[in-house]
């Protein structure tokens, strides 16, 4: 499908646009790697919010939230609920934690617990997930893309990915806000006027959109019941706590914005502000789906045979943008698809740089580096982590399910990651041995959770069979390694906490 000529301007100036304002940043005067790195913490908070807001959705969120709502109903929207009982963890506990410890790394703090070995293994798994997450960015980001316009997957990928890593390792974290910032403002505006566009053009008004998604159930949340092997309203409740506890608690991508501020109390006004936009916004996705279900409920021969299939829900909202969308309209919703993807990969990319440098360069082969140095190390650091994402992403060409192997690797290491800091911070008693067998415990419950679906053992009098919902490793590694922490060193004869 080819695209109007304005479309294809407004698309290729903004992605131009974005490129030349954060490469901008590498040329300002006087630049310090506290700049690069938290912005000479002196960055405002509406501007950290946004880019909270902007690492919270990615490209999978632009697409896969109005997917699913189109295809069932709101009960992945519960997520999103669970997004203020993070933030208040976060502004009450990671916050001034982070604040106090005034370390650029997020896992500086596990050291001073549990030693070294502590911050970097969760240094190493934090690297590997950003990884797997840019991969996988860049790969849901491309196949709309070149079903809708028949561009070439793996072009769209290095052409992406590209355009991503060199303002992100020439700008740094002010580039990555700044940016971040705009494309958030983008996407909100854009899909803004898309949900207005199909509402009016409902025959009877936008009232007919709730009457038919009432009719069809569309505004569910989910049954309320207590199984744990559905995804039930307190399964995705206490999934999206405990993921989003992750994210505000020991996520380099957020640390480093509580450590951007000017301050404690305007870190945490961008802590909320970030985390609170995200939840209406999550919800105007949804209701887009709703809507869409309804538009086409109504003109059901404006879709065609191909999209009808239940696995094609992802590219309905896509599909919409490009036929149904006024010309102009449609270019920067697909700018703003692409926003979406590159605000979280630039963010990942820039926190991995850090995490590099602070954890590992600094740490192991030289302490004391100089600003040339800090700056080289960041930079090249940032280059080949976007490089090897570029290649993970590639990679997923040949895999079935990208979103299955994404679910199954974050499963493994943030809730490793997350269960160890949780053991430190409040359990103070807790030593080193305890930690490492707690870990090491809790990695093989959550292993085990999340390949038993691939790999399923079954006898007569046994099974190995996870009987739990998927969504659930999270929650269960990680209270394992609390817990297996916690028991241990009181069997150990440590005083009670």
């Amino acid at each position: 499908m080819q695209l109007p000529i304005i479309d294809l301007i407004i698309f290729f100036v903004y992605m131009l646009g974005i490129l030349f304002f954060g490469v901008s940043f590498y040329f300002k005067k006087g630049r310090t790697t506290a700049d690069y790195m938290v912005g000479g913490r002196k960055l405002p908070a509406w501007a950290i919010g946004m880019s909270i807001f902007a690492t919270f959705v990615s490209s999978i969120s632009f697409l896969a939230l109005p997917g699913n709502a189109y295809l069932s109903n709101w009960n992945s929207f519960v997520f999103s609920l669970s997004i203020p009982i993070a933030a208040w963890a976060a502004v009450k506990f990671f916050v001034p934690l982070y604040r106090s410890v005034k370390s650029e790394s997020a896992y500086y703090y596990l050291e001073t617990r549990f030693g070294p070995w502590a911050r970097t293994y969760a240094s190493i798994c934090y690297l590997l997930t950003q990884l797997a997450r840019m991969g996988t960015i860049l790969y849901l980001l491309a196949l709309p893309m070149n079903a809708l316009l028949g561009w070439d997957i793996a072009t769209i990928i290095i052409v992406t990915g590209i355009s991503v890593i060199i303002y992100a390792s020439m700008g740094g974290i002010e580039a990555v806000i700044w940016t971040d910032a705009i494309q958030g403002i983008v996407l909100i505006l854009g899909a803004v006027l898309c949900l207005g566009i199909i509402l009016f053009s409902m025959p009877e008004g936008p009232a007919q959109v709730i009457e038919i998604g009432q009719q069809h159930d569309k505004f569910s949340l989910g049954s309320y019941g207590l199984s744990l092997t559905e995804a039930t309203f307190w399964v995705i409740l206490i999934y999206g706590l405990f993921i989003n506890l992750q994210n505000f608690g020991v996520d380099q991508n957020y640390v480093q914005r509580y450590m951007s501020a000017k301050t404690e109390k305007e870190a945490i006004k961008s802590t909320w502000f970030g985390s609170s936009l995200y939840v209406p916004v999550s919800l105007l996705f949804f209701f887009i789906g709703t809507a869409l279900f309804a538009y086409y409920q109504v003109f059901p021969e404006l879709l065609p045979a191909t999209l009808k299939s239940q696995d094609e829900a992802d590219k309905i909202f896509p599909f919409f943008i490009v036929n149904g969308l006024p010309k102009g309209l449609t270019g920067l919703l697909i700018a703003s698809i692409f926003a979406a993807g590159m605000s979280t990969i630039s963010t990942s990319l820039n926190s991995s740089a850090t995490v590099i440098l602070t954890d590992h360069y600094k740490k192991y082969i030289q302490k004391a580096p100089n600003n040339q140095q800090h700056f080289k190390v960041l930079t090249i650091s940032a280059i080949v982590m976007g490089l090897m994402s570029i290649g993970v992403s590639l990679a997923m060409t040949e895999v079935k399910s990208a979103l299955d192997a994404w679910w199954a690797l974050s499963s493994v290491f943030s809730g490793g990651v997350l269960g160890l800091f949780l053991l430190g911070y409040f359990s103070k008693n807790v030593q080193q041995l305890e930690a490492a067998i707690g870990v090491v415990v809790g990695i093989l419950v959550i292993a085990w959770m999340s390949l038993t679906p691939l790999f399923i053992t079954e006898g007569p009098w046994f099974s190995f069979r996870n009987p739990m919902h998927a969504n659930l490793t999270i929650v269960v590694g990680t209270l394992t390694i609390f817990l297996t922490g916690f028991l241990l060193s009181h069997l150990l004869n440590k005083k009670k906490i």
